[in-house]
């Protein structure tokens, strides 16, 4: 435990600050904490950072703006986010930081990912296949091309092959660009809804320039229509109804799929994350979580006080939009997951199943267990990233509501 007297000095962790509006983000790049502090905050950080003591950081406030400040309240909330190395020469503990992917890759090895020159490349070539596609619109892939092999567990297994190699690339996009702003960034395995995601953690870069900021949110889906557009020129030329021909088909499909996807801004997809930027908002899927169970209070005859009041105008206006995106987009999934999804899943499952247990061919058994463990494989992962983000809180509602029924049965 560390006690903050008048007299400790406190050092920082390395923050990063800019100008947000009338408030200044601060935060660590390492661990992707970012808080927004009005000028006040921000002096108090800048009088600790030159090593003054707790009290006479507060003498300088006061001589300088008239006004009193609890500092060693204000150091117990940095503590608190993270930002606090040391008190008095002892370290704080625990400085959050994760192991980043690839730690290897250095800032200089990709600092060619920022430059226009890359951008305005890349946005040639998708140009130039959106041209291919509207000049020769049969070069479009017929869905059926998913199925090319008379053996399902064959396409299935080149689908997969295909599809992960491409979201790789999508999500070392997002890596190179923010290692490049200098951001750790981190990829992992995520959940949104019944999706099994892989995701690249560069909330680091919310200490960036805004251009930066969109450079690292698209890089992802920049990379991905420039695969597709690159996918349509060669199908120009590449003669039909071979293997070359086949794959391509399916990258171009793969990309189309990867990039609709990115639509449902409401799973926090990369398209979120710009429209949050562009609607000047710091948590807009928190904010409208928040907004949603205080319109079913209201509606439940519970009161209480508006989470927007504290919001400009346009802030309301965008949280309140991201608010009907958000419900009307969740009910639209979960109704398309379990009318469709689940069913599907069902058909291609169930007579894997009977295969195993009522036996057969070989090349029959083979393949009914091969589509048995991707299923499990697939589902398997999405059940265990599922439960690593939400098991401590369905552990606790279980508690709680243990603990409600047991007090029930005593009392009864």
């Amino acid at each position: 435990m560390h006690v903050v007297t008048g007299t400790s000095r406190v050092r920082l962790h390395p923050l990063r600050t800019r100008r947000d509006g009338s408030d200044w983000i601060v935060g660590r790049v390492e661990t992707g904490e970012f808080v927004a502090f009005p000028d006040i905050g921000k002096r108090v950080i800048e009088l600790l950072a030159e090593g003054r003591p707790v009290d006479g950081v507060a003498e300088r406030l006061t001589a300088e703006t008239g006004t009193d400040v609890d500092v060693a309240d204000f150091v117990a909330a940095l503590m608190g986010v993270g930002f606090v190395a040391e008190i008095d020469g002892r370290p704080t503990g625990d400085d959050g930081r994760e192991s980043p992917s690839l730690p290897w890759l250095k800032p200089r090895h990709v600092r060619w990912t920022l430059r226009p020159g890359v951008r305005a490349g890349l946005v040639a070539l998708i140009l130039c296949g959106l041209a291919a596609l509207a000049v020769r619109p049969e070069i479009m892939p017929s869905p059926s091309v998913m199925a090319w092999s008379r053996f399902g567990t064959v396409s299935l297994l080149t689908q997969i092959a295909i599809t992960w190699s491409l979201v790789m690339l999508h999500e070392l996009a997002h890596l190179c660009t923010a290692r490049a702003a200098g951001v750790p960034g981190r990829i992992t395995l995520g959940s949104r809804l019944q999706f099994l995601v892989v995701q690249t953690d560069v909330s680091g870069v919310w200490g960036e320039e805004k251009h930066v900021r969109m450079t690292v949110y698209l890089a992802g889906m920049t990379l991905d229509a420039a695969i597709a557009a690159a996918g349509f020129v060669l199908l120009c030329v590449v003669p039909p109804g071979g293997g070359v021909h086949t794959a391509l088909s399916i990258v171009v499909l793969t990309q189309i799929d990867a990039m609709s996807f990115q639509l449902l801004i409401f799973m926090r997809t990369d398209l979120y994350f710009v429209a949050q930027d562009l609607a000047g908002c710091r948590n807009l899927y928190g904010d409208g979580v928040a907004y949603g169970r205080f319109l079913i209070g209201r509606l439940t005859g519970r009161g209480g006080v508006s989470p927007l009041a504290r919001f400009s105008r346009r802030e309301r206006s965008a949280v309140r939009l991201y608010t009907l995106l958000l419900v009307l987009g969740t009910a639209v999934c979960l109704a398309v997951a379990g009318t469709i999804v689940i069913p599907a899943l069902a058909a291609i499952a169930l007579p894997a199943f009977a295969t195993l247990l009522n036996g057969g061919d070989a090349p029959a058994v083979v393949d009914a267990a091969i589509v048995v463990a991707v299923l499990a494989g697939v589902q398997g992962l999405w059940v265990r990233t599922w439960w690593r983000r939400h098991g401590p809180k369905v552990r606790r509602w279980s508690a709680s509501a243990a603990a409600l029924l047991s007090g029930a049965v005593r009392g009864g």
